[in-house]
């Protein structure tokens, strides 16, 4: 009898511990396919700057096991995500400049991992065919740009700064609102006929790869001079992900790397495969990132 109940609770116990082996072993696997590593939630405003380097820091991240989303929106919601913790982070900052009241609303919120891009730029932009140079000859030719200057979203730092350097410049011109893909439509537009225009403008940009563009001259420096992209993340995301922080803090790299991004977007590629061809061509320069 006592054998019989010593067999029967041995082999309980190997069912137990087989069980347990198969539920660990599938809990791995489950665990395995969402991603070992955890959620990481970008926001980014909807540039062709900012769709190049959000959709390459992704695809960075997903490549070290990270389950990542990324949302585009205005510039305020951005901020105001990244502030509340609705996004991790972003790296699409523009300061001193750009973003400076956004940032400025939220600075004790977030955490600025400090620039991702140096040489970055902002003002009005003109044809290279246009005959004028600066901001102040304007108001003299305002009929050959049909007395508007051509934006991108309302809200945004540039149009913000357009809409100052429209009073401090005392222009007879008006801003005309549209986005970043009306903008550059507007601007093939006239390049095809040679007509004259006027947009607001930003480097890094394609359009300045595919075109011969010159910005105005800024005597009153109401655009500000040089621009930098920041990466910004929340408080709190270097306890919770600090692998994923230490990516976003050491993410680094050129104009010429965002344009090249940017041009493969506009001749077609969708932004993941853009991605992908630049780090594929560019494993040292990820490796600084990852550590890897």
């Amino acid at each position: 009898m006592l054998k019989k109940v010593s067999k029967l609770v041995g082999l309980l116990t190997a069912v137990a511990l087989f069980a347990g082996v198969i539920a660990g072993c599938g809990e791995q696997a489950q665990q395995q396919g969402q991603g070992t590593k955890g959620q990481v939630k970008l926001g980014y405003v909807q540039w062709d700057s900012e769709i190049a380097s959000t959709n390459v820091i992704k695809k960075v991240l997903e490549n070290e096991g990270f389950e990542v989303t990324i949302t585009a929106v205005d510039a305020s919601p951005m901020w105001l995500g990244v502030s509340k913790g609705s996004f991790d982070g972003i790296v699409a900052a523009w300061l001193p400049a750009s973003h400076k009241d956004f940032y400025a609303e939220v600075k004790d919120k977030v955490e600025d991992l400090g620039p991702n891009l140096q040489g970055a730029r902002i003002g009005l932009v003109v044809p290279e065919y246009v005959t004028i140079n600066s901001i102040e000859e304007l108001n003299s030719v305002k009929d050959k740009f049909q007395g508007k200057i051509t934006g991108i979203e309302p809200g945004a730092g540039i149009m913000v700064a357009t809409e100052q350097a429209i009073k401090d410049y005392n222009l007879d011109l008006q801003l005309q609102s549209s986005s970043s893909a009306g903008m550059a439509a507007a601007l093939k537009k006239a390049e095809d006929k040679e007509d004259w225009i006027v947009i607001t403008g930003w480097t890094p940009h394609w359009k300045f790869a595919k075109w011969d563009l010159k910005y105005l001259e800024d005597p009153k420096e109401v655009y500000g001079t040089e621009e930098f992209i920041h990466t910004i993340v929340r408080i709190g995301f270097k306890e919770d992900n600090p692998v994923a922080y230490d990516i976003l803090d050491k993410f680094n790299w050129s104009a010429a790397d965002m344009e090249a991004v940017m041009l493969d977007i506009e001749n077609g590629m969708k932004p993941a495969e853009a991605a992908t061809k630049w780090i594929d061509n560019n494993k040292e320069k990820v490796k600084e990132w990852t550590g890897k």
